[in-house]
């Protein structure tokens, strides 16, 4: 049922990832005092232009946002879900290793890099995911013991 926990666990996860792409994740800043925000796309600078995209973190990421939202509506289908929330789990353990390996790519030796909150979001909705996961299994241990009990 739509109803449970592990909706409103995943609800969070995407919208934890869905909120990435309003804010950025990094700042840079070089030793000229040029400062380059490093967003879901790439690396911007003050104008707002891309100087270097990054395709594969944004497609990560709108990936990950997505099997969190379709798999609340497989609820009637708790196997795929659980399978959905593995690969979700892998999806957002890719993204947080891109954004900190990409982050400190786009830097130089001589830039600062500033993380934002937002870089931690991946990870909390990692644990949500995960948590998810552990709610559809306990559901589906629950529906079986009823099975037997017929």
């Amino acid at each position: 049922m739509i109803q449970r926990i592990q909706t409103l666990y995943l609800l969070l996860s995407g919208l934890l990832m869905g909120s990435l792409f309003f804010i950025p994740l990094a700042q840079i800043e070089t030793d000229t005092q040029e400062v380059f925000q490093f967003i879901y796309r790439g690396l911007t600078n003050a104008e707002g232009e891309t100087v270097t995209p990054t395709l594969a973190l944004s497609i990560l990421l709108t990936v990950a946002t997505l099997v969190s939202f379709i798999t609340i509506f497989l609820y009637k289908n708790r196997t795929l879900q659980i399978r959905l929330c593995g690969i979700n789990l892998a999806l957002l353990l890719g993204s947080t290793g891109m954004i900190y390996y990409l982050g400190s790519q786009l830097a130089d030796d001589s830039s600062v890099v500033s993380y934002s909150i937002t870089t931690a979001f991946p990870v909390v909705a990692l644990i949500l995911t995960f948590l998810a996961l552990r709610a559809i299994g306990k559901d589906i241990a629950l529906l079986k013991s009823m099975d037997r009990i017929r």
